[in-house]
């Protein structure tokens, strides 16, 4: 080939050196392009069929060297709907062919980018910088999953997400293993449960079809007294009800004309002779035992130990005793007037509680949490519960921690209307304060609360939901209380998931998934076609898009250019410094060709 092969070589290094300039160029220009891969620049030698004696350096050619599968840095953005790849894949875009209406017309051709500038625009569409609009698959609002496989461009209108009604209630608490109600003393055993015989005839509160309890006696103790004997010793059975100084008879004397209601009945002091519903003056502190005995048909007898009277109330009715001469029976022990009520009673178990009892309820029960629930339409209900023990292991053999469970039925419940329904399940609990037996759910079947109906909502306490341990508080302490069901609202903005999904933020606090993301990898990646806007086509050398098995998507995030202005400027250099070289054996060609014409003249 000789000096004009040098000439013709020469050309071609510097069409080459040219070629990778313009790569250089792009890149550089194309530094800042969100997720813009760079093109880098391969020579190729281009050899002629020559003897092996006779082989020649050859000339050049250049082609293009894609980096569609070295990423860029990721870099955090305030946009909710940015994106970024980290790792393989690209977004499945398509860009319209026309507008109609102001409404794009697809051309139907799927396109790849990694560019994730994505933003709402007027029509619900997310379309990137590059006018790219992004594809995915929606979601099944009710399986959660994606509703096919085949990408399509997405869009998200302004729509109601429709109500749901509450159909499950998520409950966890602990029970205070003794309750502090309002009308609880620790003093009294079982005072802490709560008394179907305080309430109105035939409304027991308890699990309906509960038997009547039977009634248990009750007993009041008074204070320790002592008499005017000298030395004074403590009151007993013989101590006179009235008496001189210095005798065994009551510090302050019972008078002709005092009187002693006893459950209604009217006992009254005489001087002498006492008949009937009388009582001498003179008579002791064990003849007036005897006779409230009598009255009150107590199986067991009133006593006096040590100074102090103990009564009781017997199971025919409560015990209440008042006096005329308060300070008499002040001596006896008893300051103001004495109560007891008696155990057990009622009727066969209701499960409701009327208005007229609403007071007795609280007061014998504990607050057990609340949670606003929905009803068909989406009208917020406000369901409250609360729970009573209607059973306690400390009474002894054949008693086991037992509580019931209500929910208010209506706050402004009046007379026999139902203001509390029991669930109608009674809750047992082991001493490690576990429920024996489990129980996982309880189904409020036909529930209407306040007048609205919740359809059979199902409370869900899950294995081990419920407990029974020592509370210092006396309260119920609730651990977990939520609903599943939400009102009606607007789609108000999407945001983007770390799983990949399109989520909808709705205006009645709901984030529900909207679309599955479609991202694409491909066998052959940086065999893809380039087209404006950061964009891919597919190619016979690139293969199919797959999907699945792509790189992780991060929400509220850009991927940058992969250009390295550092390296590209290396690279100017070495492409500048190679360019004035091939200019230089330009030169020297036409040198030696002008020598070899001179040797001609």
């Amino acid at each position: 080939m000789g000096i004009f092969g040098a000439l013709t070589t020469s050309v071609g290094g510097l069409r080459a050196e040219s070629y990778a300039l313009e790569n250089i160029s792009g890149n550089i220009a194309n530094s800042q392009t969100t997720a813009f891969k760079r093109i880098d620049t391969s020579f190729l030698d281009l050899i002629p069929q020559t003897a092996l004696t006779a082989q020649l350096a050859g000339g050049v050619t250049a082609q293009s060297r894609s980096t569609n599968s070295v990423q860029g840095d990721v870099q955090p953005a305030s946009v909710a709907t940015f994106m970024a790849i980290n790792g393989n894949g690209f977004f499945a875009v398509q860009k319209p062919g026309t507008f109609t209406d102001n409404q794009p017309v697809f051309d139907g051709v799927d396109r790849y980018t990694r560019r994730g500038d994505f933003q709402l625009d007027k029509s619900g569409y997310l379309v990137n910088g590059a006018g790219y609009y992004l594809e995915g698959v929606p979601i099944d609002p009710t399986t959660g999953n994606p509703s096919g496989s085949s990408p399509q461009v997405l869009r998200f209108q302004n729509d109601f997400l429709p109500a749901q009604q509450t159909t499950k209630v998520d409950y966890r608490a602990n029970l205070a293993s003794y309750p502090l109600t309002t009308k609880h003393d620790t003093s009294v055993p079982g005072s802490e449960l709560i008394a179907p015989g305080s309430f109105s005839s035939g409304h027991n509160p308890l699990v309906l079809g509960t038997p009547a309890a039977p009634f248990t006696d009750s007993t009041f103790t008074g204070t320790v007294q002592s008499n005017k004997a000298t030395p004074s010793v403590a009151n007993t059975g013989a101590t006179a009800l009235s008496g001189a100084a210095g005798t065994d008879s009551i510090s302050a004397n019972f008078a002709a004309g005092d009187t002693i209601t006893v459950n209604g009945t009217v006992v009254t002091f005489v001087a002498s002779g006492a008949t009937g519903n009388q009582l001498n003056v003179t008579d002791s502190i064990s003849t007036l035992l005897s006779k409230i005995d009598s009255i009150t048909g107590t199986a067991t007898a009133s006593t006096i130990t040590g100074g102090s009277i103990t009564l009781h109330s017997g199971t025919t009715s409560d015990l209440s005793i008042t006096s005329s001469n308060s300070t008499a029976f002040a001596a006896l022990g008893f300051t103001g007037s004495v109560s007891a009520s008696r155990g057990g009673g009622g009727t066969v178990g209701t499960g409701q509680v009327i208005g007229n009892d609403n007071s007795t309820f609280l007061d014998e029960s504990v607050a057990g949490g609340a949670v606003t629930t929905y009803d068909v339409s989406g009208a917020p209900v406000n369901l409250q519960f609360r729970w009573a023990k209607t059973d306690s292991s400390s009474q002894g053999p054949g008693h086991t921690d037992t509580w019931n469970l209500f929910y208010q039925v209506n706050p402004n419940a009046t007379g026999t209307q139902v203001a509390w329904q029991n669930v109608n399940v009674n809750f047992t609990f082991s001493a490690n304060g576990q429920m024996s037996p489990a129980i996982p759910t309880v189904t409020l079947s036909n529930a209407v609360v306040n007048g609205v109906s919740l359809g059979n909502p199902v409370i869900n306490f899950g294995t081990g939901g419920v407990t029974q341990f020592a509370d210092a508080n006396g309260n119920v302490q609730v651990n977990q209380i939520q609903q599943d069901g939400f009102p009606a609202g607007q789609l108000q903005s999407v945001s983007v998931s770390t799983n990949g999904r399109i989520v909808g933020n709705y205006t009645n606090g709901r984030n529900i998934d909207l679309a599955e993301i479609s991202v694409a990898t491909f066998n052959g990646t940086n065999f893809l076609k380039r087209v404006d806007g950061g964009a891919f086509e597919q190619t016979d050398e690139s293969g199919a898009p797959v999907f699945g098995n792509a790189g992780t998507i991060v929400g509220s995030s850009l991927e940058s250019s992969n250009t390295d202005i550092a390296d590209e400027f290396t690279k100017l250099i070495v492409t500048q410094q190679a360019y004035s070289a091939n200019t230089k054996v330009i030169t020297t060609s036409n040198s030696m060709v002008e020598d070899l014409l001179n040797v001609l003249r």
